[in-house]
């Protein structure tokens, strides 16, 4: 019946019909909507980024301030030093959401430096005069402040990739994913206690 309606139309009317009868489909099919839940993850991504790069920022500052402090244990410096430097030769950009492997690695990578400074926390609680100085809790302040922003942009990244996914894998929403080339994507796994902000013990 619709192909017959088409066929009898004038060919302006034939065109518009069938931009119409496209944009239905392509409404009811979720080719649009997948795009829609793929920007939500981009923007996601990038907040995760920024909360991970203020986070390195900061650790030049506190290493200089540790330090200064007499004998304060220079290997466990040393490996928040290192854990920053392998943070650092990683080439993080938003191709990292269409790659499990290079997620993956960056997250075990973060892992491993929020290990390294976590230890480096513990240690300082031997050196009451460091803990009394201005400058280091002023560090710690801002340590603590960026690791809940860091838990609050993981919870959305990972929230994103879920509705996103899904738009991927239910139909008819998954017809329109198809249509626009996109595939199910990876997320960073759970962490313990990732439902509410870290307790960064000074």
């Amino acid at each position: 019946m619709t192909h017959h309606v088409l066929g009898s139309a004038h060919p302006g009317l034939r065109r518009a019909l069938v931009a119409v009868l496209s944009c239905l489909l392509f409404a009811s099919c979720g080719y649009n909507e997948v795009i829609e839940r793929d920007e939500d993850v981009k923007a996601a991504w990038g907040e995760v980024e920024n909360q991970y790069q203020r986070r390195s920022d900061l650790i030049p500052n506190l290493v200089n301030v540790v330090k200064g402090s007499a004998k304060f244990e220079s290997d466990t410096l040393t490996k928040v030093v290192e854990a920053r430097a392998s943070v650092g030769q990683m080439k993080i950009d938003s191709s990292v959401v269409d790659d499990p492997e290079k997620l993956k690695k960056f997250e075990a990578a973060q892992g491993q430096l929020s290990g390294a400074l976590s230890r480096l926390m513990v240690v300082t609680e031997n050196y009451p005069d460091l803990k009394a100085s201005a400058q280091f809790r002023d560090l710690q302040a801002q340590l603590e402040g960026t690791e809940n922003r860091i838990t609050v942009a993981r919870k959305r990244f990972v929230e994103s990739v879920a509705a996103y996914n899904k738009s991927v894998l239910v139909f008819p929403s998954s017809i329109g994913a198809g249509m626009r080339g996109k595939k199910e994507r990876a997320s960073f796994s759970a962490r313990p206690g990732s439902d509410r902000p870290p307790e960064v013990q000074f």
